[in-house]
């Protein structure tokens, strides 16, 4: 058996929380851990040695954004070099440069797929 693929998602939207989750699980390989905040998610990070193989983080949340998060995250020696994906609505090509010039591996639209998720969360683990 293969280990299982260890995901932190950070939105402070419960609803989309939720459906990530939902369409996350439908992976059994994989294994989801959410957060509400940037906060929160830095919280969960190196707990009980739990480290993701990839962070999903929405980019515009109250306190502290997406790419205040990713900064901490590098800051970080034991999660420097988790993989990260911004989640965001605000997906222009000159955003999406931004994000990825910033350290992020990609940029999920919102809205997305819930049916295609985990096939683009595997995908983009895999680079």
């Amino acid at each position: 058996m293969t280990e299982r693929l260890k995901i932190l998602y950070v939105d402070d939207e419960p609803d989309i929380r939720i459906i990530v989750e939902m369409a996350l699980g439908l992976d059994e390989a994989m294994d989801v851990k959410l957060a509400e905040s940037g906060y929160e998610g830095l919280e969960l990070l190196g707990r009980d040695g739990w480290i993701p193989d990839i962070a999903l983080i929405d980019m515009m949340m109250p306190g502290m954004s997406g790419m205040d998060m990713l900064g901490a995250m590098r800051a970080r020696e034991d999660v420097r070099a988790v993989p990260v994906v911004f989640v965001t609505a605000s997906a222009r090509q000159d955003d999406m440069n931004r994000y990825v010039d910033a350290g992020a591996i990609g940029v999920i639209s919102k809205p997305f797929d819930p049916m295609s998720l985990a096939r683009t969360v595997r995908e983009y683990s895999e680079r």
